[in-house]
């Protein structure tokens, strides 16, 4: 499994223990390797996406892969292409790729970026389930502290676009189903939660679980960057691209049907999110 000390990923590795499922994680050092040991993995195995001998030796043995690249990382493409073909090396027979919704997004490189990994997943050999998420919920925990202490939830694009989301706890519930049943077999899943929203509605949310008034904000992507601390780089320059043209386009998504179908459930929802925030918020005080 990749990304199992991630903070995304690292959802799936519960579910996957929740239904029986050995897991070996894939660790880049021995600190990583103590983090995925405490999360409950198995077995680990240090590699490095770029190096595929290593790669091929830390699958050989497993019957399935879950993978999801590092978003804006100039190799991402090259990383993804190489762990399929690891991962088809070492007789591995089932890959579940975390993707992204709209690879065909040309512009952004998040997105463009993850056409050669299904390409290649889909031409393995190997019994594939690809899951393109919306934006991941959990995006918004980073800066929940801000914007209780400012009253306002700002970022780098219009308030008023619509965007959409999808909580990664869904996604990774229907990625470790997808290692125990043959349901979601070569199938690709565009997963979203219901509705589309701008930030003025998504504060509003926001003050009704908090019960405190968050206001809607705009910010220079500069400012916003480097208070988030990004450095010059790839992810900067390509979170610049992505912001922009979310100002220009919005995001779009935001039909459930999928989603619903694949968990047998409702999907949560942005409110439901966020009351569930404030929740733990009031547990930890």
């Amino acid at each position: 499994m990749i990304g199992t000390t991630g903070k995304f990923a690292g959802h799936v590795l519960p579910e996957l223990k929740k239904r029986g499922v050995k897991v070996r994680a894939l660790v880049r050092n021995r600190e990583s390797e103590r983090i995925a040991r405490e999360r409950g993995a198995d077995e680990t195995a240090l590699g490095d996406l770029q190096d595929a001998r290593g790669l091929i030796s830390a699958a050989v043995g497993a019957d399935g892969v879950f993978y999801i690249g590092p978003a804006f990382a100039p190799r991402e493409s090259d990383m993804g292409v190489t762990m399929v073909e690891a991962a088809r090396a070492a007789g591995v027979t089932k890959f579940v790729f975390s993707s992204v919704i709209h690879p065909s997004v040309s512009k952004l490189t998040n997105h463009s970026s993850k056409r050669p990994v299904e390409e290649a997943v889909y031409e393995s050999g190997m019994t594939f389930t690809v899951l393109q998420p919306a934006i991941f919920m959990q995006t918004m925990e980073s800066g929940w502290r801000e914007v209780i202490r400012t009253g306002k939830f700002a970022l780098p694009y219009s308030r008023r676009v619509k965007t959409c989301y999808v909580d990664y706890r869904d996604v990774a519930e229907i990625a470790a189903e997808a290692f125990v049943t043959d349901r979601f077999d070569n199938g690709t899943f565009e997963l979203c939660a219901p509705g589309m929203f701008n930030r003025v509605e998504i504060a509003a949310l926001m003050s009704e679980a908090l019960e405190l008034r968050i206001e809607a904000g705009e910010l220079s992507f500069e400012v916003w960057a480097d208070a988030a601390g990004i450095p010059d780089g790839p992810v900067r320059a390509g979170m610049k691209r992505m912001y922009a043209d979310y100002n220009q386009h919005g995001f779009h998504g935001g039909n459930p049907t999928v989603l619903k179908c694949l968990l047998g459930r409702q999907p949560r929802t942005l409110k439901e999110f966020f009351h569930e925030l404030v929740s733990h918020q009031s547990k930890a005080a």
